[in-house]
């Protein structure tokens, strides 16, 4: 996969900037946040590919969010080696409507695999999914092959090229 190598350093730092924003929006709207990321595995976080996947899932979150009548109240957009990154507080809607929203999107788009869409209620409680992700690989459930390493980096990252390529050019 082609793109700037980060370091696990840089993604901690940045998980870490990642989390005092979305508590500096969750003290300023007292709202639940819709926070969406790339799920991509192996030192290359970013690149103009994983950015045109990172775009049409913000567009469905968008386009989706109007549907249901939210109201934004912030916006946070971050593009760096680390990945992309987008926070939305929002109003209006429930979090166990947003995390029904959310999982219809990871699901529904031809790459919505690599989609980390998390909902965060108003007091900071992540909202957990009712179903397991799978592999990319084996279909098997994700979290058991990533906790056991069932399959290389070089392996996950040809599998995400692979995804992105085939529905994306």
């Amino acid at each position: 996969m082609t793109g700037n190598e980060i370091t696990l350093s840089q993604m901690l730092e940045r998980r870490e900037k990642r989390a005092q924003v979305q508590q500096l929006f969750l003290s300023q709207h007292h709202s639940p946040l819709v926070s969406f990321c790339m799920n991509i595995p192996g030192p290359v976080k970013t690149n103009d590919l994983i950015r045109r996947a990172f775009d049409i899932g913000q567009i469905l979150i968008l386009e989706g969010l109007a549907r249901l009548n939210a109201q934004i109240l912030d916006v946070s957009e971050i593009h760096e080696d680390t990945g992309d990154e987008l926070l939305l507080a929002v109003n209006g809607v429930s979090p166990e409507i947003l995390k029904d929203f959310a999982v219809h999107i990871e699901t529904s788009s031809p790459v919505g695999r690599l989609f980390d869409i998390d909902i965060i209620d108003h007091l900071g409680r992540k909202l957990s999914r009712n179903d397991f992700r799978t592999c990319l690989i084996c279909g098997k459930q994700a979290q058991d092959c990533a906790r056991s390493r069932n399959h290389s980096v070089d392996e996950l990252q040809k599998a995400v090229d692979n995804l992105l390529s085939s529905n994306l050019s």
